[in-house]
């Protein structure tokens, strides 16, 4: 795609998508303006970039809708000095993004190939404050209570309920559960106490972690 076409496109993926998606906050809005999309996935892909799909970043994994990303984002209202952990870096995009709102990004990711690609990326594109790490994010020994945001960038079929103690009094979470075709975006939220409350976002479609817990099967 020649550059007038790429911006185009990005406006009009901003503008036609997210925008309409009640996605209104500007600092989301001008990340997902500033971090290059099209970097983020291979040439033969960079046509489809900033459609309404999820477009294949290679080893059968997908990114998040442009649209996804968006109210992922904005749920999450990710501030300056925010530490972030990110479960499932995939592309590295949304790293990035998160970044870009100031946060200082912890991102876990099991599939080796994908996290070397999306470290290359960052490098190359010199993105600060993001950590990548090769493992399972969901079984990883972490700190209770060290997070301020958690972005959780595949579908949990069964809610995990251990990811609210990393957060911080006044921590956001951010997760879609259940399975097709009934599956919610879930903003769970800390206040200063502590105590968490949980808010159904709105339904989506989104492919599940690997190994992430699944449903108890009953046999009769």
């Amino acid at each position: 795609m020649l550059v007038n076409d790429i911006e185009t496109a990005r406006f009009n993926m901003i503008a036609q998508q997210i925008r309409p998606w009640e996605v209104i906050d500007e600092r989301v809005l001008d990340a997902l303006q500033r971090v290059p999309r099209e970097q983020f996935v291979d040439a033969e892909y960079r046509g489809l970039a900033f459609a309404d799909i999820a477009v294949p970043i290679g080893d059968g994994q997908t990114m998040m809708k442009p649209v996804q990303e968006g109210r992922m984002l904005q749920a999450l209202d990710v501030r300056p000095g925010d530490d972030v952990l990110e479960i499932g870096t995939g592309s590295g995009f949304m790293a990035a993004c998160l970044a870009r709102l100031g946060g200082r990004v912890i991102s876990y990711e099991i599939r080796t190939a994908l996290s070397e690609a999306a470290a290359a990326r960052l490098r190359r594109l010199g993105v600060k404050n993001v950590e990548l790490v090769v493992g399972d994010g969901l079984d990883a020994s972490l700190t209770p209570g060290s997070f301020d945001v958690i972005a959780v960038t595949g579908s949990l079929p069964v809610y995990v309920d251990s990811l609210e103690t990393l957060l911080k009094p006044g921590g956001r979470l951010f997760v879609v559960t259940g399975r097709e075709p009934a599956m919610h975006a879930l903003l769970v939220s800390h206040n200063a106490d502590g105590e968490a409350w949980r808010e159904k976002l709105f339904e989506t479609v989104l492919p599940p972690l690997d190994r992430a817990p699944q449903p108890e099967r009953f046999s009769f």
